[in-house]
């Protein structure tokens, strides 16, 4: 058991040609690619967002 063979890749290669035709292949792999991406950012964002920032410098509230 081990991981995907290129005989299976080649398979896999020829059930989506057989799907979607090889003039909508480039449209599907635009869309993936869109996907990724958008998908990546996101997490992106969120580890920005989750990380904890500088805590405030309250001095001026102190001299009040």
């Amino acid at each position: 058991m081990g991981g995907i063979g290129m005989t299976e890749l080649v398979i896999i290669l020829v059930i989506i040609l057989i799907i979607f035709g090889v003039g909508k292949l480039p449209e599907v792999g635009a869309g993936l690619g869109k996907g990724i991406r958008e998908f990546k950012k996101a997490q992106k964002d969120d580890k920005e967002i989750a990380a904890p920032s500088a805590p405030d410098d309250n001095s001026s509230e102190k001299n009040s």
